[in-house]
């Protein structure tokens, strides 16, 4: 096991004391139950960094075909059909 510190506002910590007196379990239980909680979700990183750079190109191009946004399907096709 590994020992870190970390800092709560005082209202994180005063929430997390009342829940673990509640549960009958300690502090350090309920943020390991916390962390497992979001590694169970097995959000991958590297995919979160692509889709906010894909975000964020966002309105920074333009084309010059009026339908794209309607027609892209055909045009894809046309760029990488048979």
């Amino acid at each position: 096991m590994v020992t870190t510190s970390i800092q709560l506002t005082d209202e994180q910590a005063q929430a997390l004391e009342r829940l673990a007196r509640f549960r009958g379990q300690s502090v350090s239980e309920l943020i390991h139950q916390g962390v497992d909680s979001l590694l169970a979700k097995g959000v991958d990183v590297d995919a979160e960094r692509r889709r906010l750079r894909a975000l964020s190109t966002i309105g920074r191009f333009s084309a010059d075909v009026p339908d794209l946004a309607s027609a892209h399907d055909q045009y894809l096709e046309e760029a990488f059909g048979d």
